[in-house]
């Protein structure tokens, strides 16, 4: 039960966040379902690609497409006055889908018997993969790779996953909580791992 509500709920969070992005840069309606369907299960795809799960096991998730398409057809419904606040909300949608995916990912690779790595790797691609293919979709630069600490908090749940730290629902709910307001805290405080720019400036 745990492993189908996290991905209802990422699901959910992460076609909002594809279909907010896309209106964000102006895409028209076809693009908006395109970049939210990404989002929503590009994650997947990729760690499916990964652990040596069939691609076409995604095609079995005939229920999730629909949620995703009700979910990001009444975002394109709201009002058009509503739609600036979207972005902080955007971020919102963001932080679910990558608690509730990372934790996912982590389970699929846990009940396939993969050693941690594996898990810790499920639990980063199932989470981020599809916000990276959403941004370069939208020709930004992967939120993942180069701003605030977002990858991180879905390794540390593939940890808690992987070493069995959290195995009941009541303590995978937890942890979906905490990893969700760990995100959430980063961004709202701009806290950044440490980066080091090669880029040269002239003082003149």
């Amino acid at each position: 039960m745990t492993w189908e509500v996290l991905s209802v709920i990422g699901t959910i969070a992460f076609a909002i966040s594809g279909a907010i992005v896309a209106m964000e840069e102006e895409y028209d309606i076809l693009g908006v379902y395109i970049l939210g369907i990404v989002t929503a299960f590009g994650g997947g795809a990729i760690r499916n690609l990964l652990i040596g799960v069939p691609v076409s096991a995604l095609w079995e998730q005939g229920m999730l497409f629909y949620i995703a398409l009700a979910a990001m057809t009444i975002v394109y419904l709201f009002p058009h006055k509503t739609l600036p606040h979207w972005k902080r909300w955007g971020n919102f949608f963001d932080a679910i889908g990558l608690s509730a995916f990372a934790i996912q990912g982590a389970l699929y690779a846990v009940k396939m018997n993969h050693p941690l790595s594996a898990v810790i790797v499920a639990a980063v691609l199932t989470g981020s993969g599809g916000g990276i293919i959403r941004d370069l979709l939208a020709g930004r630069k992967p939120l993942v790779l180069h701003a605030e600490i977002y990858a991180v908090w879905a390794i540390i749940a593939g940890f808690v996953v992987g070493l069995e730290i959290a195995k009941s629902p009541v303590e995978l709910y937890v942890l979906f909580v905490i990893v969700a307001v760990l995100r959430i805290l980063s961004y709202t405080y701009n806290w950044k791992l440490p980066n080091k720019s090669l880029k040269t400036y002239h003082v003149e």
